[in-house]
């Protein structure tokens, strides 16, 4: 039944109409009987101006107190009626002591709980409605009693006094019951059964609405006081339990998507059926139980787990480890921990793939032929270009994995570069093989791609760079790569040499690269001075020179290099290697001499034979070719010019003609004679030259080709372990002299040091290019103490002092 809570607009009489005495008996009397014909939802018959101003009359003779207590007595006799009457026959003994819910089966609980909570929800819309029509009759009272002596309005008061009888009446605990079916309700939805969400959020609301204390404090809401505890108290057991099922019956990523779901599923119940102040208690529930407890076991287990989805590349598996993991620990340390020691297991069987091999032929090299030493080196070139290969596609799935998956985490993306960092170390070879990368990519393999494409390479390269620590090692091989590619003019393309010169520039600084832009100034400068050089040989010439009209077919291209610039060393030119030129060519080579000296006053000039090329022309059964030699191959080859046909000359005849050094001759030999390009004939045939083999020309070569290349047997190729001893060595040498002058530039500044900060400077100002060691830094300041450069300070052994 609908109740009229007015029958017109209230208005508070005159106060002068109000003089006479009031009997308070008789005028609440009145007042009771209409406030219980509102509970009974009689209230249209009602005359509410006439209850308020029966009301204003007694606050006005100071009833207001009176007033005030039987109206609160009214409502409790009520409240013990409703609970009683409409509550209390819907709540099984079992539920009211904390026992079993209503029924066995899901049905049941289903049907029994949402009854129960009907039923309350009835009982508190009609409690809320019936203090509503109160509040207005009594309006005077609050605005002026429970103003006056500062006391909650009935209102407030009637809805405490529903908490106390109702919710907590003391014999039936309907409350309790109230939680108990909550939770029910909400546990038979987590197990997938079908719920009434309404009026679980209709008495939700309920429980918000009520309070502690009359003072209505927000942290007070019974709601929060006592629902919420056992709520969450029973979601951890239920997670708890959950979790440890879920361990037992699925595989990692079927854990991974069902704890998503149940986070999914805890947002949506806290917004839709409890209250928002829940969600982020009831989250953090959630990620303990289902996440914190058990990520790190998830992502360990076999055949499913991190390891799994890593190598098989089960991105959006990873992007929700991310993502759950993200939740309980912003650091993501288990995940870091695990996905870099994955990846250091991955470079170290790319590392321990390439090792075997190697040093497999490098230990065949043993009392073998110079061929089979060449074949075992340029075996090793092709290892070190699958190993860079190897890193740059590890290197690329796993940035593939950190952008699309784990968000682009630069946290992760540090610790990705450390574990680079560790793999890539660990392999000694790692600065020569990516040297030789560079090389093989800068001679050949940028043919054809975009200015992109050569961008992204040379990237990728300086990527690798990065994670060498020996970059002093990688300096001395790169100097040695480049300087054959310059030399022999296999670079493909300067820019890119100087794309790839600019960002090691950036990455190690000017001191690094002042040497490689040093070699490029050289081949400018040579270019200019060969082309200044063939005017002056025509001038010579046009006036009659004798000396210059013999060369004259002769064409000369020079490259003056600056010792201080180039790895004179490795590139096996340190003193000179000359050999006896033809008489053409050694007149060439001195007027080429003169004319250098006579520009350059005090500087000296050695020819480096090994280092050079030659065009030739020849015919082979009146068929003419172009050959493109080694000046050594040259020089053996014009040496057949004065040998009958059909006559042949002995290694020791080649060797006494040329003054070769026997190795390179050796080689030499080798390419002329025994690769494909067979330019010379060889008795006894075989792939070893040795020293009593002879030589013919071999006028029946052919080829399709006119113009042929004779390429040197492993011109260009990883070192083998003798070549790495030697480079070692030098490199020790080089570092004892940088650490030296660290020691003193430190000492000159500082004065005095102790030892343990002086070690720290110098690794600090030497970290860019190697990691020095700490024996090798104390016997390098040792060595500069007998030299007197720097003293121990009298009394403190640990401390230094510069000595100017």
């Amino acid at each position: 039944m609908m109740m009229n809570r007015a029958r017109g607009k209230i208005r508070p009489p005159r106060r002068g109409l109000a003089t006479d005495p009031v009997d308070f008996e008789e005028y609440w009397d009145v007042l009771a009987q209409s406030l219980r014909e509102i509970h009974a939802k009689n209230a249209s018959r009602l005359s509410f101006e006439e209850l308020y101003r029966n009301a204003y009359k007694l606050v006005l003779k100071k009833h207001g107190e009176k007033l005030y207590a039987n109206v609160k007595q009214l409502v409790v006799e009520h409240l013990r009626v409703v609970a009683i009457r409409d509550v209390r026959p819907l709540v099984p003994s079992a539920v009211v002591t904390g026992g079993a819910s209503f029924g066995t089966g899901s049905i049941e609980k289903r049907i029994g709980g949402s009854s129960f909570l009907d039923r309350l929800k009835a009982v508190w819309e009609d409690h809320q409605l019936c203090m509503g029509m109160m509040k207005d009759v009594l309006m005077y009272m609050d605005r002026v009693f429970c103003a006056d002596h500062k006391i909650p309005s009935i209102y407030v008061t009637c809805m405490g006094l529903f908490r106390d009888h109702i919710l907590r009446n003391p014999q039936y605990n309907i409350g309790k019951a109230l939680n108990t079916v909550i939770l029910d309700q909400i546990k038979m939805e987590r197990d997938g059964d079908i719920i009434d969400h309404a009026t679980i959020r209709s008495c939700v609301y309920m429980l918000e609405a009520l309070y502690e204390t009359e003072d209505e404090i927000e942290s007070e809401k019974v709601y929060l006081t006592s629902f919420e505890g056992e709520f969450l108290r029973a979601s951890a057991e239920f997670y708890a339990a959950e979790a440890n099922r879920l361990l037992r019956q699925c595989d990692a990523a079927t854990y991974l998507r069902k704890a998503d779901k149940r986070l999914h599923e805890e947002y949506s119940r806290s917004h839709d059926t409890l209250s928002t102040l829940t969600e982020p208690k009831i989250r953090a529930v959630v990620e303990k139980q289902l996440i914190a407890n058990n990520i790190k076991e998830v992502m360990e287990m076999d055949g499913s787990g991190l390891r799994f989805m890593l190598d098989n590349d089960r991105f959006n598996d990873l992007k929700l480890v991310y993502r759950l993991i993200t939740r309980v620990d912003p650091e993501k340390t288990d995940l870091k921990t695990m996905l870099c020691a994955r990846l250091v297991e991955l470079g170290k069987e790319i590392n321990r793939s390439v090792v075997s091999p190697v040093a497999a032929a490098e230990t065949s090299e043993v009392a073998k032929s110079t061929s089979s030493d060449d074949k075992a080196a340029s075996s090793a070139t092709a290892t070190a270009i699958r190993w860079v290969d190897s890193v740059i596609a590890l290197k690329d799935k796993y940035e593939r994995i950190w952008s699309s998956s784990l968000e682009s985490d630069k946290g992760i993306q540090a610790a990705m570069t450390r574990a680079f960092t560790e793999f890539i170390n660990l392999f000694q070879r790692s600065p020569e093989y990516m040297s030789l990368f560079i090389d093989e990519n800068l001679k050949k393999g940028l043919k054809g791609k975009s200015e992109n494409e050569v961008d992204a390479v040379l990237d990728k390269a300086i990527t690798l760079f990065r994670y060498i620590t020996d970059k002093d090692v990688f300096e001395r091989y790169y100097k040695k790569h480049l300087s054959r590619r310059l030399l022999m003019g296999r670079s493909i393309s300067h820019d890119a040499e100087k794309q790839m010169i600019g960002k090691l520039k950036m990455e190690v600084g000017f001191a690094f690269t002042s040497k490689l832009e040093g070699m490029f100034k050289d081949m400018n400068i040579s270019e200019e001075m060969t082309a200044e050089f063939k005017k002056a040989l025509q001038q010579r010439d046009a006036d009659g020179d004798e000396s210059a009209s013999k060369v004259k077919r002769i064409e000369l291209s020079v490259n003056v290099l600056t010792s201080t610039f180039w790895p004179m060393a490795s590139m096996g030119a340190e003193g000179g290697h000359s050999c006896a030129y033809p008489a053409e060519v050694e007149a060439l080579r001195q007027n080429f001499t003169s004319y250098y000296l006579g520009r350059h006053s005090g500087r000296k000039l050695n020819w480096q034979a090994n280092m050079g090329t030659a065009d030739l022309r020849a015919t082979f059964k009146g068929v003419k070719k172009e050959l493109n030699v080694s000046t050594y191959a040259m020089v053996i080859l014009l040496c057949f010019n004065d040998v009958p046909p059909g006559e042949s000359l002995s290694f020791q005849d080649l060797q006494t003609i040329t003054s070769i050094p026997p190795t390179e001759l050796i080689r030499n030999l080798q390419s002329l004679a025994v690769s494909k390009t067979r330019i010379l004939l060889k008795k006894p045939m075989s792939k070893d030259v040795r020293p009593t083999d002879v030589f013919s020309f071999n006028d029946g070569f052919t080829s399709k080709f006119t113009r042929i290349k004779v390429g040197m047997v492993a011109a260009n190729r990883a070192e083998n372990e003798k070549e790495r001893k030697d480079t070692n060595e030098k490199v020790d040498e080089t570092r004892g002299h940088q650490i030296e002058a660290a020691v003193v530039r430190i000492m000159k500044q500082r004065k005095i040091l102790s030892h343990a900060e002086l070690v720290s400077e110098v690794i600090g100002q030497l970290k860019m290019r190697f990691n020095p060691d700490i024996i090798m830094i104390k016997k390098r300041v040792e060595s500069l103490m007998e030299r007197e450069y720097v003293e121990r300070v009298e009394g403190e052994r640990q401390t230094y002092k510069y000595l100017a």
